[in-house]
């Protein structure tokens, strides 16, 4: 039997890599020319670099650009810091969080697949639609970059082209949409020579009514900004400078190098949405990563929740597919496997939007909750449980043996 995937982010290229190591036919579709875009989710957690190592990409992994996050500290009413996260205490060598640039994992992914004789890319591809008979799908309709169309037949059609799914919407299926206080704008500012040194850190920076998180880079310091849903346009007649200032104000430390922001164009809007499909499969056809359940950024997991369930369609996938013996009743088993993971990130989630977005951008609260920093600073377990929520998720997935090297 054989697959086609609509999407070569990390859901499709996973399963495409962990299918044809499986000795199925598949075929990834992405519709661009390469998989050079800024700030795609970049945090690669504890279950995916372990994921990475039981694949035999362990050292290959650990071989791209990458900085390690320390962790998260939160500014305390006192004028200190408090520790939010202890990243450390987690089990060795799985104690960290790699920020790598999406590009380079999917490069190594798509390096790795393209060894299998049963796995083939087709970039400048997208997928415009399924084809369907007798009330199946049975493939996908495509479109070019240079206006070539055609079509893939298959067995099994996965969606894994996002939150704007093309295959999703043609099917008639929309998400259950939960309420997102903000959205996100994100930049890159330079480090300079002497900061090379420092530990790479998650930075906050609170004040009514915006405030931003700052990741160190190898190189740059990339900036999320955060303030009310549906500001972009105000921001953007806003004009440069005004946001310049607006960062220099949140984040002083940076104010010698907002000029080398050069104009609005290099402030890239993430329209956050919180999402989730409650059916994830029609008759041959599976929703995974975004099309499934869009992921809000806080805490940076779906990246890593995409990937979870691209081994568990594969685990459950594979033998029907080998057997040539596919249902909807095996398509059934992902969703049930991954339903509740799912479920349980979003309610996090939405507990911080709730419990920390919302209060600072209404301007009610400036900083964390207090009960949130005296839990930290005094209660050790409670920087143990956000650091592995974070790291590994609910239900972390091993890579099945057909697909270890």
């Amino acid at each position: 039997m054989s697959v086609v995937i609509s999407g070569g982010g990390p859901a499709g290229m996973m399963l495409g890599l962990l299918l044809a190591r499986a000795g199925i036919e598949v075929t990834v579709l992405e519709k661009h020319d390469d998989f050079l875009r800024d700030f795609r989710g970049d945090t690669v957690h504890a279950s995916t670099v372990r994921l990475m190592d039981e694949l035999g990409l362990g050292r290959k992994l650990a071989a791209l650009p990458q900085s390690r996050l320390g962790n998260m500290e939160l500014p305390a009413p006192d004028g200190g810091q408090v520790r939010l996260t202890d990243f450390e205490s987690l089990p060795a060598p799985y104690n960290y969080i790699a920020m790598i640039p999406q590009w380079d994992l999917l490069n190594l992914l798509a390096q790795e697949a393209l060894r299998e004789p049963t796995f083939t890319l087709r970039m400048n591809t997208a997928a415009t639609g399924p084809i369907r008979e007798g009330g199946k799908v049975v493939g996908v309709r495509y479109r070019t970059r240079d206006g070539e169309e055609g079509e893939i037949r298959a067995d099994l059609t996965v969606a894994a082209d996002g939150r704007n799914s093309v295959l999703r919407r043609d099917a008639g299926l929309v998400p259950q949409e939960f309420p997102v206080p903000f959205d996100t704008w994100w930049l890159r500012l330079p480090r300079h020579v002497e900061e090379q040194t420092q530990e790479p850190r998650l930075v906050p920076a609170f004040r009514a009514g915006e405030f931003a998180l700052s990741l160190t880079r190898n190189d740059y310091f990339q900036i999320a900004y955060f303030t009310a849903k549906g500001s972009d346009a105000r921001l953007r007649d806003e004009g440069i400078e005004r946001f310049r200032a607006r960062i220099a104000g949140l984040m002083p430390q940076y104010a010698d190098r907002v000029d080398r922001l050069p104009s609005m164009d290099d402030v890239h809007l993430l329209d956050v949405r919180l999402n989730r499909l409650q059916r994830w499969y029609a008759d041959a056809l599976l929703f995974i990563g975004d099309a499934a359940h869009a992921m809000s950024p806080a805490g940076g997991v779906g990246i890593n929740l995409a990937i979870q369930d691209a081994v568990a369609a594969a685990t459950l996938l594979a033998e029907p597919l080998r057997r040539g013996r596919l249902t909807t009743a095996d398509l059934a088993k992902v969703q049930r496997r991954r339903w509740r993971p799912t479920v349980i990130m979003q309610r996090v989630q939405l507990m911080l939007h709730d419990g920390l977005f919302a209060p600072v951008l209404t301007g009610s609260r400036v900083g964390p909750p207090a009960s949130v920093v005296l839990a930290a600073r005094h209660v050790p377990w409670s920087r143990q449980l956000p650091s592995r929520l974070i790291a590994w998720g609910p239900r972390p997935e091993h890579a099945p043996a057909f697909a270890r090297r």
